[in-house]
């Protein structure tokens, strides 16, 4: 009768066990889908018919914790530099005889002519800084710093 309740205990543990294991797993994906998706930055506008997705592990993060606070920098300032920064990533995709081609896959289609708002240069602009520093990449003349 003792032999029956020890084995009967240890399968209990056995069971128990396997089953707190699934449940950290599962927290564990959701995890990081909830990461995946924080990591996405997604900014879009129907009446100038433009979507800018950012698709960078650690981009969001690195935007709310380290960039420049919104207001920091005139919309102005933002739009010259974007314009600088895409028209050198632009050439950079152009040649991917010279540049990694996984580091600079699509061209970024960027007017300097239409108004994109505030937001959209701030994001562009941090994200140029963000990818500068984060793949050790020069798009411009000076420094990227934060």
């Amino acid at each position: 009768m003792k032999n029956i309740f020890y084995i009967l205990l240890i399968t209990i543990c056995c069971i128990g066990c396997n089953t707190s294991k699934k449940n950290i797993q599962k927290a564990t994906n959701s995890e990081t889908l909830n990461l995946t998706k924080n990591d996405t930055v997604r900014i879009e506008n129907d009446s100038l018919e433009y979507e800018i997705i950012i698709i960078e592990p650690g981009f969001n993060s690195w935007l709310k914790s380290t960039a420049k606070p919104e207001g920091y920098y005139t919309q102005q300032y933002l739009e010259t530099k974007n314009y600088m920064l895409v028209t050198e990533w632009n050439n950079r995709v152009s040649n991917p005889q010279r540049f990694d081609p996984n580091l600079y896959e699509l061209r970024i289609d960027y007017r300097p002519n239409i108004d994109y708002g505030y937001e959209v240069n701030y994001k562009m602009y941090n994200y140029f800084i963000y990818f500068q520093l984060k793949y050790k990449q020069r798009l411009s003349s000076s420094i990227p710093r934060i």
